[in-house]
């Protein structure tokens, strides 16, 4: 990572602190105009009630690794999400989740991505679309 991404990293773990990101235990393993990923620890707080990653755990790394290569792309712009779609594949019920994402069209004020999630063996279990508008926004991060 260059410095300038490195920077707006920082940036939103600072603004990540008491969130919903922080909570749930997501990293970010990859920011890059081109490609992004996060990764994630299961943990029992993860399962819905038949032992497997809640698919609100899909739908938020997913959203989330979208959405920064989205900022990785307009770095200097805000942006979020108008329409997420997702496809379950296969259950992940422990160690690691690993989602990628990248950009699969890009005009004007909108940015459309596709990310996909994999278990530690490399399974696809679920993947989906993103459309991110960008925004004026004056708050953080």
């Amino acid at each position: 990572m260059d410095n300038q991404a490195s920077a707006f990293i920082k940036r939103l773990e600072q603004a990540a602190r008491g969130s919903f990101w922080e909570h749930i235990g997501a990293r970010i393993d990859t920011f890059a105009p081109d490609r992004a990923s996060v990764s994630l620890s299961i943990q029992p707080h993860h399962h819905n009630l038949i032992g497997i990653v809640h698919g609100g755990v899909h739908a938020t790394l997913l959203d989330s690794a979208m959405g920064l290569v989205a900022m990785a792309a307009k770095p200097n712009e805000n942006v979020v999400t108008t329409n997420l779609n997702l496809h379950y594949m296969a259950p992940i019920a422990k160690g690691e989740m690993k989602v990628t994402a990248e950009i699969i069209h890009s005009s004007g004020r909108m940015i459309t991505a596709q990310g996909h999630v994999y278990n530690e063996e490399g399974q696809l279990c679920a993947f989906g679309t993103g459309t991110f508008r960008i925004v004026e926004w004056r708050g953080n991060p």
